[in-house]
């Protein structure tokens, strides 16, 4: 090119043309992208499927956002809905806290269930105040009315020597409670069949001498009186498990 002189453009029918560079994708990249979307669909489903299933669990989360802790489900399994549904109403009234089968008289929480805990606690109201209560567990049970019960009632006794021993474990507690209900001389009625027959209030009043919040008792409190409702709704899901 002469000195001086300027460059003369390149013809565009010469020039190279430049190609719009598409993005690379590959099979394998394709392959993660749409399975990665398959299992985020999938775990959606599946979230969705368990919040419209009512399970156990979920009705115990419902029942202590309104105030019935006591009507959670109990640990032991099987046995009678009838009694079953009896249990949980008692626990309703007595231990109404999210954690009925450890709770003591005045709502202090205990970590040793191995026995019972047998803590006498300073009764501050009521026809009883200036006594102290050992009332402990789902079922609020004093601990000389335990350790009479578990002599005929308790499943797995440990003996060792000239030693017996009581589990206060809550299947122990279940156990024990429904047990001691099935029992009919000690109560002189079949309780599960006046259940059948509809007779709640009997019921409840028969028991209101053990459990005195049952309504017909001399400690009646707050959840007395929606003890048969409670009842009711309990049953139903004692019964729908039942057929499970």
């Amino acid at each position: 090119m002469p000195k001086g002189s300027s460059p003369q453009p390149i013809p565009k029918t010469l020039a190279p043309q430049r190609r719009k560079r598409l993005p690379q994708v590959r099979l394998t990249d394709l392959f993660l992208r749409r399975a990665l979307f398959g299992s985020i669909a999938a775990v959606g489903l599946i979230f969705l499927l368990q919040m419209c299933q009512s399970s156990p669990e979920k009705r115990s989360q419902r029942d202590s956002s309104s105030g019935l802790y006591g009507t959670v489900p109990l640990v032991m399994k099987g046995g009678d809905p009838y009694i079953r549904a009896l249990m949980r109403t008692i626990s309703a009234s007595e231990s109404n806290v999210p954690h009925p089968y450890s709770v003591i008289y005045g709502g202090q929480q205990v970590s040793d269930l191995s026995r019972h805990p047998n803590q006498c606690v300073t009764i501050v109201t009521g026809p009883n105040v200036g006594n102290c209560s050992t009332a402990a567990g789902r079922y609020q049970m004093l601990n000389r009315t335990w350790y009479k019960l578990v002599r005929q009632y308790h499943p797995k006794p440990e003996r060792m020597l000239f030693w017996t021993g009581y589990s206060f474990e809550p299947e122990y507690q279940d156990a024990v409670v429904y047990a001691w209900l099935s029992d009919r001389q000690v109560w002189g009625v079949d309780i599960a069949k006046q259940l059948r027959g509809g007779k709640l209030d009997r019921v409840l009043r028969l028991l209101s001498g053990t459990w005195t919040s049952l309504g017909y008792g001399i400690e009646t409190n707050s959840m007395s009186k929606h003890l048969p409702k409670i009842y009711q709704i309990i049953l139903q899901e004692e019964l729908q498990a039942a057929e499970n």
